[in-house]
């Protein structure tokens, strides 16, 4: 699709006007409290999902009830702009089923005026590598990050054909369509995501669900198999320290207390399969697999008796009880957890053809709904990534001179 064709196509050396979108859009009001004689539903920062941008949650909110910040009104078609750390991009537009409700003073309302602008125009630019620029430059606060809502109003928008609203809507409508074709496609694939993800839940839940000794569950859910502490089947190797005057330039990531790697280091004191568990911090308790060297820190590894157990099974197991494992915390400021708790915890010792089974299974369901080079994920991101680069193709409308 050629920029200028296209848009010269829709255009048609139609003249192009940019407004601010407090030109183009109504004012709006807040619920008076005292008036209100039923429930509403509350539309708070954390309902409206960063991801799909919809309303994913709401709590249901009365006049006695109602948080302080539980004040604008919404109607069908307005577009609402997280105000309060708003480089993160969290806007949706409001649906016929929260019109009427209520949401929090954190967001700016933008009600469009629809003889001038399409809803879906002003949403389509709110998600604009533009705005978003333009958020950034005027966003004030490091500690807690805001914009006014004055501010995002006077953010400016293409208005093509603005003495023809007729066919400016025309022109806005058609750009819309197009946008809203990859805005649909990545809303379906999400919600595929969503489901496999759920299903994947289900089934190592299944998989993974053993009948202890001296249980009586006997269930078809549960296999009877032997079970072993963590100490009697796997040998703990705690991290070495490092400072950072040690560290070289190399390839070999150095694993601490996280889901991901701080920096790297040139020489290397982990290879093989490596069951790493964050020892301390935040991610105190998270279980990560790595298969390949890795320079270990503030975390601990656990290396199963190959004899009897795949390193990917226990790994598999142990990630299915990240709930029970967060409950071994300790510490109140700094919460941490201690190898001698895993040394005691119980796990089961299947065959190695069951566990192989198992593992095989559960590694496709997870590359199919977490891995970023494969599966739904990937292909989420690649949707995504086509929907901007139409979306700011299509946006290109050509801009006033700015004068010296």
């Amino acid at each position: 699709m050629s920029k200028l064709s296209f848009l010269e196509k829709l255009l048609d050396d139609a003249e192009v006007e940019w407004k601010a979108l407090g030109k183009v859009t109504l004012g709006t009001s807040n619920i008076k409290w005292r008036e209100a004689v039923r429930v509403y539903r509350y539309i708070d920062l954390t309902s409206v999902s960063i991801e799909t941008k919809k309303i994913i949650e709401t709590s249901v909110v009365t006049p006695n009830s109602a948080p302080s910040r539980a004040q604008k009104l919404v109607e069908k078609d307005d577009v609402i702009f997280a105000t309060t750390r708003p480089t993160q991009m969290r806007y949706c537009l409001i649906g016929e089923e929260y019109s009427g409700e209520v949401a929090s003073t954190g967001y700016c309302v933008l009600r469009p005026k629809k003889d001038e602008v399409l809803p879906k125009w002003i949403f389509h630019w709110v998600s604009s590598a533009d705005f978003k620029k333009y958020v950034e430059e005027y966003q004030s606060g490091s500690a807690y990050p805001a914009i006014s809502d004055a501010k995002v109003k006077e953010f400016q928008i293409p208005i093509p054909c603005p003495e023809n609203p007729k066919k400016s809507l025309e022109i806005q409508a058609e750009i819309v369509r197009i946008l809203d074709t990859f805005t649909e496609l990545t809303a379906e694939l999400t919600a595929e995501l969503t489901a496999r993800q759920k299903q994947y839940t289900y089934y190592r839940d299944q998989l993974l669900s053993f009948e202890e000794e001296g249980t009586a569950k006997n269930t078809k859910d549960t296999k009877k198999v032997e079970w072993k502490t963590l100490g009697e089947v796997a040998e703990f190797r705690r991290g070495t320290a490092i400072t950072q005057k040690q560290t070289t330039s190399g390839d070999i990531p150095v694993v601490a207390n996280g889901p991901l790697p701080t920096y790297f280091h040139g020489e290397k004191n982990r290879e093989g399969e490596t069951i790493v568990i964050a020892r301390s911090g935040a991610y105190a308790g998270y279980v990560s697999f790595w298969n390949q060297p890795i320079f270990l820190t503030d975390a601990f590894s656990v290396h199963p008796e190959s004899t009897i157990l795949i390193p990917k099974f226990i790994y598999h197991f142990l990630q299915n009880k990240q709930g029970h494992i967060h409950a071994m915390k300790k510490g109140a400021g700094v919460p941490h957890v201690r190898v001698r708790e895993f040394e005691s915890y119980n796990v089961p010792i299947p065959t190695l053809a069951e566990q192989a089974r198992i593992v095989a299974i559960l590694d496709k369901f997870d590359a199919l709904t977490n891995s970023i080079s494969e599966g739904l994920p990937r292909e989420i991101a690649l949707r995504q990534k086509q929907y901007e680069y139409y979306r700011d193709l299509l946006f290109g409308f050509p801009k006033p001179e700015v004068e010296a």
